[in-house]
């Protein structure tokens, strides 16, 4: 099982479609990630990416409700930290 991280463009640099790389943020972070697999993506876009590389493009709807279940599974550890569990 792997797991992806939905991230905004912020910007693209590169020409060569294997060195091309993009600013991403994923909710304030912002990562230098390789763009190789989505030759469409651009600025703006969203993207899911794993360990460094964007795998996928989605929508921004989708980018948002991956966001909201994050936040909700933080919440909840939260509150079972804070039942002592």
């Amino acid at each position: 099982m792997c797991l992806a991280v939905p991230g905004k463009i912020l910007s693209v640099e590169g020409t060569d479609p294997i060195l091309r790389t993009g600013r991403v943020s994923f909710g304030g972070i912002v990562k230098q990630i390789n763009l190789a697999y989505v030759p469409e993506a651009k600025v703006d876009d969203y993207v899911l990416v794993h360990v460094g590389f964007a795998i996928s493009t989605i929508d921004e709807e989708e980018a948002k409700q991956v966001f909201d279940y994050l936040k909700q599974m933080g919440d909840l550890a939260e509150a079972e930290e804070a039942e002592g569990r």
